[in-house]
């Protein structure tokens, strides 16, 4: 009997043991988890603070390998050195595919043997400073995605055949941009802002049936004279600083909000989105056609001469070309307001989702860089890359024994026609803003391009004085 009660005593003191070992254990669990969650909302913190540093459209990029200088002094990797200090970036190896190259705005590599190309950006690029004497392997590669008036003399032929690499918003460069403005299809499609006709038409008590949003008045489309004749035919809601008449909530009048949520969902409520180009160039397309399309708006679309390349369906935009007279387009804004079956004609491919345009579902599906998304490259590295691939090919040509392929731009790689008046825009005001602004400027960028073709072929350094002597020489 005491050798049973001895041992339930000690089967007792054994469970209790046990008990309490897995107590603790569970304890110990319980604040490794909760460790692990601190830790994790941390590190996301940390995460979502450092992707907060950079524009939603350039992502951080991963830091030099420290081995890479001592691999570059070897000549391992080709040196693409950037001459307008776009990336900000003094040295950077990128793998683009299987070739890696060395990316640096550090202008000590000029008189690297491993440099091969140079890449200039279009809003930055100055006579006042080239790459000069240019050797035979050096490639001169062109990133401009922005309008003609940024630097017109880019836009003539003498300058852009200057350059072997293109990346700008026209399809025939050799990495096109026309499509910066639009992140997906998806974007599209999606009916997260579209207001829905009957509170349209509600709307309509308070609200114009067009709407304009522009600051950058006067550019050299003349868009502002148009609409101001516009306005003399037909309501319009302009809140941007060009031609105002409306304003916006407090918080909505920082350029920085005309992405936001708030900006979107007003401009969603009205029936036509006035949406003129600053520029009228082939494929110069920004976010004034975009924008209304992913609102559920009709753009009234006045740019690009070939726009029906891009838009979602044949009956998503009304054209202003379309119209001899804004008084004309007045008129047809006027009936497609009361018309409500003629109006959602116009939306119809958005409320279905079916956009019809072949070529705009081949290019975005074949686009190899992003926008504002973190699953690609954005369109600087996917530029990046060209240049690099391209350079090693010549690498592995001359390897071979064989000559290296020279790459050259075309003048269609970027290009624009001379700035024009509407034709019903007073003589006065013709020649106020385009005859002595724009198109004096655009005049003279012919013959900065034909004096600056002549200094770099004759390949050596010059001065400004001698660039300026040129121009104005006829």
């Amino acid at each position: 009997m005491k050798r049973i009660k001895k041992k339930r005593f000690w089967a007792s003191c054994f469970c209790f043991m046990a008990f309490f070992f897995l107590l603790i254990t569970f304890q110990v669990v319980v604040e490794l988890g909760k460790s692990e969650q601190l830790t994790s909302k941390n590190s996301a913190s940390q995460n979502e603070d450092e992707f907060q540093k950079y524009p939603p459209l350039f992502f951080k990029k991963p830091k030099l390998d420290p081995s890479a200088g001592k691999k570059l002094h070897r000549g391992t990797y080709p040196v693409l050195l950037w001459w307008s200090p776009l990336t900000g970036e003094s040295g950077r190896q990128a793998q683009c595919g299987e070739n890696v190259c060395f990316f640096t705005i550090n202008r000590t590599y000029q008189h690297n043997p491993m440099t091969k190309a140079f890449l200039f950006y279009g809003t930055d690029f100055s006579i006042h400073s080239l790459p000069l004497p240019r050797a035979d392997y050096h490639d001169w590669a062109l990133f401009h995605e922005e309008s003609p008036k940024n630097n017109y003399k880019l836009f003539q032929p003498p300058a852009i055949t200057l350059f072997n690499h293109t990346a700008t918003f026209s399809r025939h460069s050799h990495l096109p941009l026309t499509t910066q403005y639009l992140e997906s299809i998806e974007a599209l499609r999606s009916l997260k802002y579209t207001v829905s006709l009957q509170k349209k038409n509600s709307l309509r008590k308070r609200l114009a049936p067009l709407v304009y949003v522009q600051s950058d008045c006067d550019p050299p489309s003349d868009r502002d004279n148009y609409v101001k004749e516009l306005m003399s035919h037909i309501e319009i809601d302009s809140y941007g600083a060009c031609l105002h008449n409306r304003d916006l909530p407090d918080h909505l009048r920082n350029p920085s909000s005309m992405d936001s949520n708030s900006f979107y969902k007003i401009l969603a409520q009205y029936k036509f989105i006035l949406a003129f180009e600053n520029s009228v160039c082939e494929d110069y397309i920004t976010e004034k056609l975009w924008r209304p399309l992913k609102l559920g708006v009709v753009p009234v679309y006045y740019g690009s001469p070939k726009i029906q390349d891009w838009l979602p369906s044949n009956k998503s935009a009304i054209l202003v070309t379309d119209f001899p007279h804004p008084k004309d387009l007045a008129q047809h804004i006027k009936a497609l307001d009361v018309d409500d079956k003629e109006y959602v004609a116009y939306l119809e491919w958005k409320l279905k989702g079916d956009i019809s345009n072949r070529q705009l579902l081949a290019v975005m599906k074949e686009r190899t860089w992003g926008v504002q998304d973190i699953m690609k490259d954005n369109y600087i590295d996917a530029f990046e890359c060209m240049v690099c691939t391209r350079v090693w090919e010549n690498i592995r040509r001359q390897a071979k024994g064989m000559p290296p392929r020279r790459w050259k731009a075309e003048a269609n790689h970027l290009s624009c026609p001379s700035p024009q008046a509407f034709a019903f825009s007073p003589l006065s005001v013709q020649r106020t803003v385009l005859q002595d602004v724009w198109r004096s400027s655009f005049e003279q960028s012919k013959r900065e391009a034909r004096a600056l073709q002549q200094l770099v072929e004759r390949n050596r350094n010059f001065t400004a004085l001698e660039f300026w002597t040129l121009v104005f020489r006829d």
